[in-house]
């Protein structure tokens, strides 16, 4: 297939454009699909490896550690080179790992295979929204992300009821070779399918020319970069993001325990009820970020409307409704909504932040924070729990968290509103003077032309009197 041919310099009405959608979904769907699904078989695992708790958490933690800093060398090679290049080698170095670890001897062997799986991802997160950000404009942007990031849990869903299930009849090196196989079946479909646009191939010629000219050293692009961490959006793109993927981390890991320990639901219940909070997530990834292509308060308007419900959620749990059954599974659903649909809208105000040419860094640097909060509030939240034997102390923690940042961040859009509007009033200050002819003085215009003339008052509050003919 060769979308180029008729291709219009619009790319952002062309058809072609959910073919790339659903490239880009599959392919994140599918690279994904091994690392998802490991907590799903972790029974499994520990039978077969004899692995601890501690070590079982060490290979989901392994497979996170790389992207810390893969996300942010993928987003410098996205702003250089095509996306279809960029994401199918990491898409293919996922799959040879994972087929590779099919044939490793032990649990040793296994990290190492995953922390490759983990930097081979590294460009499919970043490169996909890329993808899919340069084929749709601002009317549709938002909804085409939410669709892209609902892959995420349904590959999710679809590697828990398959993956357990070739552990127990085949023996776990056979879900690595399936996730292989999966990941190089995403990887072939992107590299053979996906076209970029040509508008942007214009503008990515653009930056990499004037990266290159001497005069564009290393210190200098370094600093190009590190000033976009004081930008006012990014430093709102942090923060939001830090907290709200902690309280989507917290919402995997507590979800199960606080309705099974707290609320006297059985274990099967509670996992069902863990399965319908990601569904929800799927449902909110893809409204909230089509609500975001038409709400007066923007994309990040929605983002904050996800911190306030989950406050609103959170804070409900930690009081005694939060111990009744069919109260705290209805709160957990809407945290399911809230606290994994806000991705959608969230990714789409990075792109649209982003310089021009640097929408791949942006996205490497925003989900690399990102990835620190994932790296380390589970273990952290699960150690509060053990400490104090309850989980009001680690939902508190996350409605404390967000409830900050839901605030600093109102702030920062309050500020940014009312210079905005200042900008435009003297904006339009500026131009009726401008209509104005010097010789007269202010508060008289010459006609327009249609031969009308308006008299305004001076300064003083006084007519100015006749207008010139």
């Amino acid at each position: 297939m060769t979308p180029r041919r008729g291709l219009s310099s619009a790319p952002h009405t062309h058809p072609f454009r959910w073919v790339v959608l659903g490239i880009a979904t599959f392919t994140q769907a599918a690279s994904g699909f091994f690392v998802q699904g490991i907590g799903a078989m972790g029974i499994h695992l520990q039978h077969q490896l004899h692995l601890s708790t501690a070590q079982l958490g060490l290979l989901i933690s392994a497979a996170q550690l790389a992207p810390l800093v893969g996300l942010l060398v993928a987003g410098e090679l996205l702003d250089r080179y095509d996306e279809r290049w960029v994401v199918g080698a990491g898409a293919c170095a996922v799959a040879v790992s994972l087929c590779a670890g099919s044939l490793a001897p032990g649990y040793g062997a296994l990290l190492c295979v995953l922390l490759v799986v983990g930097a081979g991802y590294s460009t499919v997160q970043p490169g996909g929204s890329k993808s899919v950000a340069s084929w749709f404009d601002a009317s549709q942007r938002g909804f085409a992300m939410g669709i892209r990031q609902a892959g995420l849990p349904l590959g999710a869903a679809l590697a828990s009821a398959v993956l357990p299930y070739l552990a127990l009849t085949l023996g776990w090196r056979s879900t690595l070779l399936t996730g292989g196989l999966v990941a190089l079946l995403g990887s072939a479909v992107f590299m053979g399918f996906y076209r970029r646009p040509p508008t942007e191939t214009v503008e990515t010629h653009h930056v990499i020319a004037r990266d290159s000219t001497p005069r564009a050293s290393l210190r200098s692009r370094l600093g190009i970069r590190l000033r976009m961490l004081r930008e006012p959006s990014m430093a709102k793109i942090m923060l939001s993001g830090t907290t709200l993927i902690s309280v989507q981390s917290g919402v995997g890991i507590l979800t199960v325990l606080h309705l099974h320990e707290a609320a006297s639901v059985s274990a099967g219940t509670a996992a069902l009820v863990l399965v319908v909070a990601q569904g929800a997530g799927v449902v909110g990834r893809i409204c909230l970020a089509a609500w975001s292509d038409r709400s007066r308060s923007g994309r990040y308007g929605a983002v904050m409307t996800c911190m306030a419900a989950v406050v609103v959620g959170m804070a409900v749990l930690m009081t005694p409704l939060g111990r009744s059954p069919t109260i705290a599974c209805c709160v957990l659903v809407w945290l399911g909504f809230f606290g994994f649909g806000w991705y959608g809208p969230w990714v789409a105000y990075v792109t649209e932040s982003a310089p021009p040419g640097r929408t791949g860094f942006a996205l490497g640097l925003a989900m690399s924070a990102n990835q620190i909060a994932i790296v380390t509030v589970p273990p952290a939240l699960g150690l509060l729990k053990d400490l104090t034997h309850s989980f009001v102390p680690a939902w508190a923690l996350l409605t404390t968290m967000t409830a900050a940042a839901l605030i600093v961040s109102a702030g920062a859009e309050r500020r940014h509103r009312h210079s905005c509007s200042a900008r435009w009033t003297d904006f339009a200050w500026f131009k009726s003077r401008s209509t104005e002819d010097p010789e007269d003085g202010p508060g008289v215009r010459r006609p327009d032309a249609a031969g009308r003339t308006r008299q305004r008052s001076d300064p003083s509050g006084r007519d100015r009197g006749a207008v010139r003919p």
